[in-house]
């Protein structure tokens, strides 16, 4: 059976960890005792997951995603069946062999020579949720099924024409009917979130170049000259390898890319310290520039700072991702303040949720700091400061929606593996809970909703894959046993696929911040950027 062989999966991992390095970095605490309601828990997200997944695979297979409202499928990943492969790790974890051979199967024979659409591939995209979820469910099923990294090469050899003219950046978007990249600008998040699933790609296959041209663009990437010490700028030119333009956040389109830094060190061992050092300098950076507190509830969160140098006290679900990020880093680089910063930025997080109608967090918040409210988004309204004055942050307008995004509780299940606090645990009950009751749909399966701040909200008629992939198992995995799949044993994608981990070494980076003189003084070189909002793919509104 599927448990079994994980359990036979985690307990080899184990002792060979254990026999390896005693006193490595270890992130999970070895004391987190799951309360008696834990087998409860995890059936009741097992049937949220599989009423979403019927409704899909009756209405929607073998097309992209379920539109749960209309009872109708979208193919915005180009027409392979992204929930279907993005679900693969999260079946197999939550035991569903029969279910996830059959989507072995199906993925193994996927056409991945030509889009199924008219629609451009995203490198960054098609990587996480193809790439990582084809090699993780190899890896899990414990090598089982080779066809899935053929598949993987297939994609893979394709996507490497988005590197052209010699250039270290890939274009973002590809025309896979033609090999031809759209010329346009990128994001660092698009092009440095590759190494883990092109490094485990080029190990499985032998093509070293695969692992050559992730890593280089990383590369590329962490040296250029930088706003703030070791934090690049948002956009980027693959064309000339340079940043474009001067926005520094931990959110969209810079996300990933810092999220990869520390991870790729860990997942690979590897003895050259920029990928780790630059983290350290990048969070450090952070701590001195963008780190803030509300004057409400004493709230702490990460701001952003824009293309003027100015502070913008703005947060978002996807930035949220950074408190786990922060804890997973502190923890491989020894550093207790580092965690602790995370565990209270995970506390500002989940305040979002907290002090909600639904129990669910919005798109975006604004909130106020001692050096002012400047959002970028005009003053706060009458009705804005009223909420902030109850709950330390406000909802930004037009970005009251929760788009069934996973960050906030992929924070709380580093927050619990890292502390054992049952606090974390209750939480992740919490917000099931409120999935089950606000964005359980009249017709099929769960739809994301427009207003987060209402019992009555519209609902948004899109179930995309990463609710399979990532929401529904960190839930999971915070309810399960922390030795199955263990922080120690597996590094996750930005997709929530966890990937096999050598023995951790005892420490990660030099123990340094890159020295100033690594960086030339930065200068912004204006140019356009990709538009990169909060909600960048949110289809029609239906009324509740």
């Amino acid at each position: 059976m599927v448990s079994w062989s994980l359990r036979s999966l985690a307990l080899g991992l184990a002792l060979s960890t254990h026999s390896v390095c005693v006193l490595g970095a270890r992130v999970q605490t070895p004391s987190i005792t799951l309360p008696r309601e834990a087998a409860q828990r995890r059936q009741d997200l097992k049937n949220i997951f599989l009423t979403s997944w019927n409704a899909y695979k009756e209405i929607a297979f073998p097309h992209d995603d379920l539109t749960p409202i209309s009872e109708s499928f979208t193919d915005g990943r180009n027409g392979w069946g992204a929930s279907a492969v993005d679900a693969l790790s999260t079946l197999f974890i939550i035991g569903e062999e029969e279910i996830f051979e059959e989507m072995v199967d199906f993925a193994s024979q996927i056409d991945f020579t030509i889009s199924h659409t008219t629609d451009t591939v995203s490198i960054f995209e098609t990587t996480i949720r193809y790439l990582g979820g084809m090699i993780s469910a190899y890896e899990l099923s414990g090598k089982k099924y080779p066809a899935l990294i053929k598949q993987a090469e297939i994609l893979g050899t394709k996507m490497s024409e988005a590197w052209i003219n010699g250039n270290k950046i890939p274009f973002g978007e590809l025309d896979f009917n033609t090999s031809t990249p759209v010329i346009q600008t990128s994001n660092i998040a698009e092009a440095g979130t590759l190494t883990l699933e092109w490094s485990r790609l080029a190990e499985y296959t032998g093509n070293d170049t695969f692992r050559a041209l992730a890593e280089g663009s990383v590369r590329q990437i962490a040296s250029l000259t930088t706003p703030i010490p070791g934090f690049p700028a948002q956009g980027i030119d693959p064309s000339t390898g340079e940043s474009v333009g001067a926005y520094v956040t931990w959110g969209g389109g810079s996300d990933s890319y810092l999220e990869y830094l520390i991870k790729y060190a860990r997942i690979t061992n590897t003895n050259d310290n920029l990928f780790a050092d630059t983290w350290h300098t990048a969070v450090d950076s952070s701590i001195h520039t963008l780190l803030r507190t509300s004057t409400v509830g004493n709230h702490t969160y990460l701001a952003d700072l824009d293309d003027s140098g100015t502070i913008r006290h703005i947060g978002s679900h996807l930035a949220c991702f950074m408190a786990g990020n922060w804890i997973l880093g502190g923890k491989l680089l020894n550093n207790n303040t580092i965690v602790n910063i995370g565990l209270a930025l995970n506390e500002g997080c989940w305040n979002t949720y907290a002090s909600t109608a639904t129990g669910i967090g919005p798109e975006a918040f604004g909130y106020i700091s001692s050096d002012g409210d400047f959002t970028g988004s005009g003053d706060p309204s009458a009705g804005n400061l009223a909420f902030y004055d109850r709950n330390g942050f406000y909802i930004l307008p037009g970005d009251s929606d929760y788009f069934m995004r996973p960050e906030v509780l992929e924070s709380n299940f580093y927050a619990f593996r890292a502390t054992g606090n049952p606090k974390y645990f209750d939480r992740a009950v919490s917000a099931m809970d409120s999935f089950a009751t606000f964005l359980k749909t009249p017709t099929v399966a769960f739809a994301p909703i427009d207003d987060v701040d209402s019992t009555d909200s519209d609902f948004i008629d899109d179930m995309e894959s990463f609710w399979f992939a990532e929401v529904l198992k960190y839930l999971y995995l915070t309810f399960d046993d922390p030795n199955r799949i263990s922080l120690d044993n597996f590094v996750f994608n930005t997709e929530a696929h966890p990937f096999i981990a050598p023995p951790e070494k005892a420490v990660y980076g030099s123990g340094h911040l890159r020295a100033a003189s690594e960086f030339e003084p930065f200068k912004a070189v204006s140019g356009p950027i990709p538009q990169v909002s909060f909600s960048p793919k949110l289809p029609n509104k239906i009324p509740n």
